[in-house]
């Protein structure tokens, strides 16, 4: 296969490079002296005004003068800006409150775990608390509120086409959310999701109930929290739109291991963003969206006597405190 749609019109060309059909064919660029080099550079950064928001005049210099510099050492041509503008079009269009694929593409380059980390630093204290992780593209407000010893899996039945995996994984995850002292938060807010053992998320998915595997958890005056789930399973990251076409033209693994999602909130407290990492699981060394930390990797244990799971996890989840 030589050539591979990356945007609803670009087409790339995997021996000639981006092309378009015979009427778009690009003509040879003849940059002019006047708007060459640096001249074009401060001309761009100096057109800011004296009004501009304070955050956008410290960093658009820096972007500006990166964004040209990489168009000039890669020497980009019209077409291949117009297929890159392409593509981020159609993040944008086929994105919604379910789905964000310009997110995605930002976790594929890596981009949503850097800022993820340089966050994380400028926040760090000599008290740190749990580390963060990317939030990624499929995460949704408002998930039921359930009672603590709740399940998550909705309407698994005999049907369900991964009713076997489910019940071979079927955990019981409980912890406690705590401040940076070590005193308990009764009160906060634990917000949960995962994918299905198909290696879908329930909006991806028609046949799965909406909100499956997905719930918010209230700590008890201990700080406690637990609810019923499963073991998560790894999953190449979809296909279905540009991000994925991206990453087969760059020869890149899909696969993300399996992990739980997590965003842990209470009063007076910075809000943590993060994920839980199956310590089985075989893409631990090779995620997608490079996310995988040390501190988050867990280990199951076999959990007996519970008919409702096989597999038991306690983890805590440390807060630090605003400042």
């Amino acid at each position: 296969m030589e050539n591979v749609l990356i945007g609803k019109d670009a087409i790339l060309n995997l021996r000639m490079g981006i092309t378009f059909s015979d009427d778009q064919a690009p003509e040879e660029v003849r940059p002019t002296s006047a708007k060459d080099g640096q001249s074009l550079i401060d001309q761009v950064i100096a057109a800011t005004g004296p009004k501009a928001h304070p955050r956008l005049a410290q960093i658009m210099p820096s972007l500006v003068r990166h964004l040209h510099d990489f168009a000039r050492e890669v020497k980009l041509t019209v077409p291949e800006w117009k297929a890159a503008v392409d593509m981020l079009n159609e993040c944008g269009q086929i994105s919604n409150d379910r789905r964000n694929e310009t997110q995605l593409l930002c976790d594929i380059l890596g981009l949503e775990s850097l800022v993820d980390e340089i966050t994380s630093n400028l926040l760090a204290s000599c008290h740190a608390g749990t580390p963060s992780a990317v939030l990624g593209p499929f995460y949704r407000h408002n998930a039921p509120l359930l009672p603590n010893g709740s399940s998550i899996v909705k309407n698994l039945t005999s049907e369900t086409p991964w009713f076997s995996q489910a019940i071979a994984n079927s955990a019981y995850i409980t912890g406690r959310v705590m401040s940076t002292d070590g005193r308990p938060i009764p009160g906060a807010i634990v917000d949960t999701w995962l994918a299905a053992p198909n290696g879908l998320y329930e909006q991806q998915d028609d046949s799965q109930t909406d909100m499956n595997l997905r719930g918010r958890f209230e700590t008890d005056r201990d700080g406690r929290f637990a609810f019923y789930a499963l073991r998560p399973t790894s999953y190449p990251i979809p296909f279905d739109g540009p991000a994925g076409r991206f990453l087969t033209l760059l020869d890149r693994d899909p696969n993300r291991p399996g992990h739980i999602h997590f965003v842990v909130s209470a009063p007076r407290h910075r809000a943590l963003t993060t994920q839980i990492f199956d310590g089985r699981d075989k893409y631990l060394t090779e995620d997608a969206v490079f996310a995988v930390k040390d501190e988050l990797v867990v280990k199951f244990l076999p959990h007996m006597g519970d008919p409702k799971a096989r597999w038991y996890l306690e983890y805590d989840f440390v807060l630090s405190r605003e400042n």
